[in-house]
């Protein structure tokens, strides 16, 4: 049933989905209603859904170990996507087929040896899918990511040979915002999302991996983004890596990659206190060291990261070089070892290979 659905989504939304690439994000952004970068966020408000624009996603990555100090990842996100731009706002919240959102839940399993992962899909307005503010409550059909607040949160999932339930605690109760009060430019010349995150979350819980349950413990890393203009035309992807180093400090950097100019590139640096610094395009070294073929693709699985004025200068290995989700959009995701100048764990995303 899951696979006719998607098939639908393909063949009726072709601009929701680009099976190739994220270059599809870029398209026909004119017709959705733009950010304002004068917003302020607000809390918990901004951790609801934002209907008018063309998608957000709520993103959570753990970095765990079991008992035996075997390491595993999982990966929880809900995406909400417009369908089309409201000519009505009533069709946000309207029951049944005249809802113009579409949901799409992804979340996985990684181990050193093994990587599992599983997708679901929602049409707005039947109940299947959707997000609450108090309590928070995130879910698609059995997927739920929920709590009173964003300080303690249980976040569960299953897929073929895979489950978990972890309960997450944050250590300091402030968002961190990236880019200029959480307004996150993406391109020299346009394209940008809001964007905020929890990187100061513990971990407990169990996971299953085929048949076989672990106690878990580690750190996880929750994100909210939300945008109408993502990416510009000439843009066909992302790398995206957030760190939780070994001294407390926290690190996501990422860059979107042009068809015919240099990447854009952005971070934020997280001190063991909560401060966070804003980190330029020009003083960032983000580039691949090691390649991977996968499902026909080339893809970059290990990294070096410089940052002179941090005194950073890592080198980041993914924990499974195969752990490329294959969903109706595909991509690879999955935990990464840091080593260097700091030690620690975190995860890569890359997207548009």
């Amino acid at each position: 049933m899951m696979h006719r659905v998607i098939v639908f989504i393909l063949l009726f939304f072709p601009s929701v989905f680009c099976a190739q690439s994220f270059s599809g994000l870029g398209e026909n952004a004119k017709k959705f209603p733009s950010l304002d970068k004068n917003y302020v966020l607000q809390f918990p408000k901004d951790h609801q859904p934002h209907n008018q624009h063309r998608i957000e996603w709520w993103y959570l990555t753990a970095n765990l170990k079991t008992k035996n100090m075997q390491q595993y990842g999982i990966q929880w996100t809900l995406f909400r996507n417009l369908l089309h731009p409201n000519d009505n706002e009533n069709k946000a919240n309207a029951i049944g087929w005249e809802n113009n959102q579409l949901w799409v839940g992804h979340a996985a399993l990684t181990s050193s040896s093994a990587h599992y992962y599983d997708e679901k899909v929602a049409r707005g307005g039947t109940f299947q899918a959707g997000v609450s503010e108090s309590p928070f409550n995130a879910w698609i059909d059995d997927w739920e990511l929920k709590g009173k607040d964003w300080s303690n949160l249980t976040v569960q999932a299953q897929g073929k040979n895979f489950s978990y339930k972890i309960k997450i605690t944050s250590e300091r109760s402030s968002l961190v915002s990236h880019g200029s009060n959480g307004y996150s430019i993406k391109s020299l010349n346009g394209g940008a999302s809001f964007y905020y995150s929890q990187p100061f979350f513990k971990v407990k819980g169990w996971l299953i991996d085929n048949g076989e349950k672990h106690m878990v413990e580690g750190v996880a890393w929750l994100d909210r983004e939300w945008s109408s203009q993502l990416l510009k035309r000439n843009q066909s992807g992302w790398d995206w890596i957030s760190l939780h180093l070994n001294d407390g400090s926290k690190l996501m950097v990422f860059r979107v990659r042009a068809t015919e100019k240099k990447p854009y590139l952005s971070g934020t640096f997280i001190n063991h206190l909560g401060r966070k610094k804003n980190i330029s395009m020009n003083t960032i070294l983000l580039e691949p060291t090691t390649f991977t073929q996968l499902n026909q693709r080339t893809i970059p699985t290990a990294w070096h990261i410089s940052i002179p004025h941090l005194s950073i200068d890592i080198k980041v290995n993914a924990l499974n070089r195969k752990a490329y989700m294959n969903t109706s959009v595909p991509y690879w995701e999955g935990p990464i070892n840091v080593t260097g100048s700091h030690e620690g764990v975190g995860y890569l995303e890359m997207t548009g290979y």
